[in-house]
């Protein structure tokens, strides 16, 4: 696994945990919530991304086909 993808990941998450805090205070707790569904898209595309590629290199290293 590559340390970039990580740090991405971990780079939206904190990203989006301070949107929804300064949408909370603002009273715009609708907004908070949509914000909090798309950066959990966003972080679910990234890492079944992931996962298909350990699974390509599992199969590739036992020669499943």
């Amino acid at each position: 696994m590559q340390v970039g993808q990580l740090l991405r990941i971990a780079g939206i998450g904190v990203l989006v945990t301070v949107i929804v805090q300064i949408l909370n205070r603002a009273g715009r707790e609708d907004m908070a919530m949509l914000t909090t569904i798309a950066g959990l898209v966003i972080v679910l595309s990234l890492v079944v991304t992931l996962v298909a590629e350990l699974f390509a290199s599992v199969q590739s290293i036992f020669g499943l086909y």
